[in-house]
């Protein structure tokens, strides 16, 4: 689909730090000197100076190896995660499905997790209750829904997170590896319902390490090596910068 003139999503110089050993031991020099003997925490950037615009409905593939900040820009994007340097501006809201949970909570039981989050992202009652049978019935969980979230399998969690974050009116969605878990059949539905979330405009960021998904949905791309965005370009070009950097 054509995407609008108008951008959705604007990131510039983003940057954030993280700590490598928080954690640390410290010897008992360590503890009883003065601050300036103590040893400062190792830090690292997780992304670094990046930036990028998103425009309506268009569909961007996020490619790195593990541990090169692709989860940490979802993060930034939708909000849960303030950058230490640059900003990111989102006109619109975001349903995020980030490592699987999407931000459900473990001890509620699936019915209240669906009220709960769906009324966070501004579903009235009466939405929620006009759209509760079509979640049930799309993840197959009519059997679990007084069952708490945390004893569910991975596979029935992304069911119920996918099921719900795709109904929900966001104009962005985020979506990070979820669909490598699950039964074929289940992703399949995934496929059908992402490419009708696309056909009505929306915009969707995906992580993925499986090309054939990424191909699917995605004409650009966006490849994080190291924290740094090394390449924003059309996904075929972006794949194959990335399979040469790191041939298999």
């Amino acid at each position: 689909m054509t995407a609008t003139d108008s951008p959705i999503i604007q990131a510039s110089n983003l940057g954030v730090r993280f700590r490598r050993n928080r954690g640390a031991r410290r010897s008992f020099k360590d503890l009883l000197s003065g601050g300036s003997r103590r040893r400062a925490p190792s830090e690292f950037w997780a992304l670094r100076d990046v930036s990028f615009s998103v425009h309506a409905g268009e569909a961007i593939g996020v490619v790195g190896r593990n541990g090169q900040g692709k989860s940490t820009l979802l993060k930034l994007v939708a909000g849960v995660l303030l950058p230490d340097e640059g900003r990111v501006t989102v006109h619109g809201g975001v349903a995020p499905l980030i490592e699987i949970t999407g931000g459900f909570v473990g001890d509620l039981t699936v019915r209240d997790n669906l009220n709960l989050t769906a009324g966070l992202h501004g579903l009235s009652r009466a939405e929620i209750a006009a759209r509760f049978d079509d979640i049930i019935d799309f993840a197959g969980a009519a059997d679990v829904l007084d069952t708490p979230y945390k004893h569910l399998s991975s596979g029935m969690q992304v069911r119920v997170a996918f099921s719900l974050i795709s109904q929900l009116d966001e104009p962005v969605l985020l979506v990070d590896e979820v669909l490598a878990v699950g039964d074929r059949a289940f992703r399949e539905k995934c496929y059908r319902r992402i490419d009708a979330l696309l056909a009505e405009g929306k915009t969707l960021f995906l992580v993925s390490h499986n090309e054939r998904d990424l191909r699917r949905f995605c004409a650009r791309g966006l490849y994080l090596d190291r924290g740094a965005l090394r390449l924003d370009g059309p996904i075929d070009e972006v794949l194959k910068r990335y399979n040469a950097d790191h041939p298999a």
